[in-house]
């Protein structure tokens, strides 16, 4: 994972399936190779930037928890 300023160009972000209405969720964006993420509150702040790897194997983790 990666900390990285806003990308150009536009991304096609999608909110998290299980969000909740209290604004704590996130979205996610597709790059070649990469998954990008953001806080929904605070969509002009930093993007997290992983591989398609890395967020695969953080998915699966997270839904087994």
């Amino acid at each position: 994972m990666s900390k990285t300023k806003q990308h150009e160009g536009p991304l096609n972000w999608r909110k998290a399936t299980c969000s909740v209405g209290n604004g704590a969720c996130v979205e996610a964006a597709a790059r070649p190779g990469l998954v990008m993420v953001r806080d929904t509150v605070n969509r002009a702040g930093v993007q997290l930037q992983f591989s398609v790897q890395a967020w695969r194997e953080f998915s699966v983790r997270i839904k087994g928890a």
